[in-house]
């Protein structure tokens, strides 16, 4: 019995050390730029675009298009970001939030034509919880739940609200 007993502390304490499960793989990963233009949203318009206060001393004002907002089976919230400067430029991204591991990836930019450009580099990157950026605000403020992704339709009634839920 006593045997058994070391065996199963042994297995347990080697099952968490073991690697994590992988998620599943991102859709847009590894497929021809041509491939994912397909799977790109629209360009946002105007009147779709939900604010969302990121802090201060920010000097953009930071949009979601709510048309836009879409949660993958592999758990990866995608969006398309406009951060608009005080001129009145826009900076338009299509981006992915992975709620599980505090990743991001930007997919593609709004060129000057309202047509995406495949952005370049497409790697998924650690946002830190002690930042103040975008990223942050849109995971812990709308998008994420402490259990995992929040529903498109949660995260797009959120953001109308600008009351983070």
């Amino acid at each position: 019995m006593r045997r058994l007993v070391v065996v199963c502390a042994l297995a347990a304490a080697a099952a968490g050390c073991a690697e994590p499960q992988r998620l599943a793989e991102d859709v847009l990963d590894g497929k021809p730029w041509e491939s994912q233009k397909a799977l790109v949203p629209p360009y946002p318009k105007e009147a779709n675009l939900l604010p969302f206060y990121v802090g201060p001393p920010k000097a953009f004002a930071y949009f979601v298009d709510s048309a836009s907002v879409s949660v993958g089976p592999d758990g990866i919230v995608r969006y398309t970001l406009v951060a608009r400067s005080p001129s009145g430029a826009d900076n338009v991204s299509y981006e992915g939030i992975r709620c599980q591991t505090y990743e991001t990836r930007t997919y593609a930019f709004g060129g000057p034509d309202r047509t995406w450009v495949q952005a370049r580099n497409q790697q998924w990157t650690s946002y830190s919880r002690y930042q103040n950026d975008q990223h942050l605000v849109l995971a812990d403020d709308f998008f994420c739940t402490v259990r995992g992704t929040k529903t498109a339709e949660e995260a797009v009634r959120a953001l109308a609200r600008g009351i983070p839920r």
